[in-house]
């Protein structure tokens, strides 16, 4: 007798709502743990192909904390239109001034996979600076 594992279907995925105060953690590891969180690995049925990943709520994303000397100067993002010269960089420092929530959108599609799988995942990644959040009816978990 043979056993196969079973491979989940989009209809039957359950999503919940996280929410994630990012007050005082380590950037890096925080933003490890949404891309766990969008993409579904920490849940039992998880299945590569399909997205089985919640909806993510990052809370006070301004106070987020960053570890290393001088990376708010030496850590840099570079971003490509695809024509000749068109590469643009950003510091980390600047990135984070200007807008915390474009910081986090970026370091976590970094860790998510190539593929339009992860445009729908990267959707589901709500972050706000402040501790108010719009979507207090859906919530039912917190982290």
């Amino acid at each position: 007798m043979e056993k196969f594992t079973k491979s989940i279907k989009e209809k039957e995925v359950k999503r919940d709502w996280i929410v994630i105060d990012a007050d005082g953690q380590t950037f890096g590891r925080i933003v490890t743990q949404i891309a766990i969180l969008l993409r579904g690995k920490h849940k039992p049925y998880y299945t590569p192909h399909i997205d089985c990943g919640d909806y993510v709520i990052v809370i006070n994303a301004e106070k987020v904390v960053f570890n290393g000397n001088n990376k708010m100067d030496n850590k840099k993002y570079h971003r490509h239109s695809g024509y000749f010269g068109s590469v643009k960089t950003e510091t980390l420092g600047k990135m984070f001034e200007a807008n915390p929530e474009k910081l986090f959108r970026v370091a976590t599609r970094g860790m998510l996979p190539k593929t339009n799988l992860a445009k729908e995942m990267l959707k589901k990644l709500k972050v706000y600076q402040g501790g108010e959040h719009p979507h207090s009816a859906q919530v039912n978990s917190s982290k």
